[in-house]
């Protein structure tokens, strides 16, 4: 049986959708099926890198196919990076798929489900689409320039043929899968598996053992954190609130780990605001994301409202596998917020809601066995519903490998 895997990005790259296909890819190859991966030659912060055109890791054999490598900064160069990428995923496919082959196509680049959905029909393989998010949806949301109008129905109209025409279509968050059902894609189509982390990898570190608590200084400091992607999608204004409003709190510390769209301008707000309670670090190896996400003694998430249901935030995974509680900033009856309710690990407070925000870790700050019972549930409700172990094991259930 031959498995083909289909994203943008790959080991040895640290970004959420690599990292969550690379645990998949690796955990089921070498056992009597044969993985195949069709990337790009990319980091995801590192779009010159050059990575090898072939190689076997883990018995998973990568195929690194040439696009071009304008990144991220520019709207008309990741156009063209997407465009180039799909020129060469689909002669890939075409030279590697045989009958009853089935292709997994995640969603980086958007549309990747239309590029596979021609060569799997053509070859006679199976289509499973593997969501992270929905576009152009996504992308309506946030304005994209281009994508309104005639075009938004006319990609949408493509990418609902893609799904209807899979066999499965695996999503990340039960919001996400009704947004597809209200959209006419049959429910038995659909499964939903969580993203998830390896809690075996990731565990929680004492702050008394934590090396980097030392390195960085946080000793002695109740430290809110944000780790991972500043993009577009994530609303920052409401925690700018809060900082001012607790700026003369010196044991407060915000700690800002990761990169993205928006991390210059956090920057410059900061330092216009004089705020000196806040310092950023770059995203740390993953060999050390225990201790980097112990650093926090709470951590904090957002999410622009009207994107729910298109995104889920992957933070929450590592969040509650170091046994922290999560303060969300968005909309109460989303995603994630349904969990923190669900299982008593952290709070949400609306957008705009800078006072509320500052009263919440004030709150977690002063009640200690508060903060600890609701990092105690993260890490419970992590075990059994977001471990590495229970979303592999789903999806061997879907590529019939058990």
């Amino acid at each position: 049986m031959r498995i083909v895997f289909i994203n943008r990005f790959f080991h040895p790259d640290h970004s959420a959708t690599s990292q969550i296909l690379s645990d998949l890819a690796f955990e089921i190859a070498g056992k009597g099926t044969d993985v195949r991966v069709i990337t790009s030659r990319q980091r995801y912060d590192e779009p010159k890198a050059g990575l090898p055109k072939h190689e076997k890791i883990n018995n998973v054999q990568i195929y690194r196919v040439w696009s071009t490598s304008f990144g991220r900064v520019r709207l008309f160069g990741r156009a063209l990076d997407y465009l180039t990428f799909y020129l060469s995923v689909f002669c890939k496919l075409l030279a590697l798929l045989s009958r009853g082959d089935t292709v997994v196509a995640k969603t980086d680049p958007p549309l990747l489900s239309v590029v596979a959905v021609v060569v799997v029909k053509l070859r006679g393989a199976v289509l499973i689409n593997w969501l992270q998010d929905l576009f152009p949806e996504i992308a309506v949301a946030l304005k994209v320039y281009g994508v309104k109008g005639l075009i938004a129905r006319f990609l949408k109209w493509l990418r609902s043929i893609s799904l209807k025409s899979a066999k499965i279509n695996v999503v990340i968050g039960e919001r996400m899968a009704a947004v597809l059902i209200s959209e006419g894609i049959s429910s038995q189509k659909i499964r939903v598996i969580h993203n998830w982390i390896d809690g075996e990898r990731v565990k929680p570190v004492f702050h008394e053992n934590n090396k980097l608590r030392k390195e960085w200084g946080l000793d002695g400091k109740f430290v809110i954190a944000y780790s991972g992607n500043m993009g577009r999608a994530h609303e920052f204004e409401t925690i700018i609130q809060a900082v001012k409003i607790l700026k003369d709190r010196r044991d407060f510390l915000f700690l800002f780990i990761g990169d993205g769209p928006k991390k210059c301008w956090l920057e410059e707000r900061t330092w216009k605001e004089e705020l000196r309670n806040f310092i950023f670090k770059p995203y740390q190896p993953h060999e050390i994301l225990s201790q980097s996400l112990s650093t926090a003694d709470v951590h904090l998430i957002s999410l622009y409202p009207e994107l729910e249901g298109l995104i889920v935030p992957s933070k929450f995974y590592g969040i509650a596998a170091v046994q922290r509680p999560t303060v969300y900033i968005g909309d109460d009856g989303g995603e994630v917020p349904r969990i923190l309710r669900e299982e008593n690990c952290g709070f949400t407070v609306k957008m705009g809601d800078g006072e509320g925000l500052a009263k919440k870790l004030c709150e977690l700050s002063e009640n200690k066995e508060l903060a600890i019972s609701m990092g105690l549930n993260a890490r419970k409700a992590f075990e059994k519903r977001f471990d590495k172990t229970i979303a592999v094991n789903a999806w061997k259930k879907i590529l019939n490998l058990n």
